[in-house]
């Protein structure tokens, strides 16, 4: 299945984006860079919010990223991750920062 389909089935939906003063994804070469994506969701990891809600918060982060690559591109198919990077506002005792991550992840392969 592409990754088109699989979005549709997933139940991604990919809304036009207005241009404003943020560049989330830019096109350079053959290269697709995305910035600037967050959750709504509000807390901090490891103090008062679970790993299953950052993990959560992840995947809409994640889901934000395919919908800018899906506004720049056209399509989300025939296009490979090169790179995630992500960080996670939590507690200073918190270690388990790439359970988090893994909700983005695990969306994107």
């Amino acid at each position: 299945m592409n990754p088109e389909d699989k979005s549709k089935e997933l139940g991604i939906e990919f809304i036009k984006q207005e241009s404003g003063y943020l560049n989330l994804c830019i096109r350079s070469g053959n290269l697709l860079i995305t910035s600037g994506h967050t959750s709504d969701m509000k807390g901090v990891l490891g103090k008062g919010l679970t790993v299953e809600e950052g993990y959560a918060a992840a995947k809409d982060c994640a889901t934000k990223i395919l919908n800018s690559v899906h506004n720049t591109h056209g399509t989300i198919d025939g296009l490979k991750v090169i790179k995630l990077l992500g960080c996670v506002y939590s507690a200073p005792d918190f270690t388990d920062q790439h359970l988090v991550i893994n909700g983005a992840s695990d969306l994107l392969h």
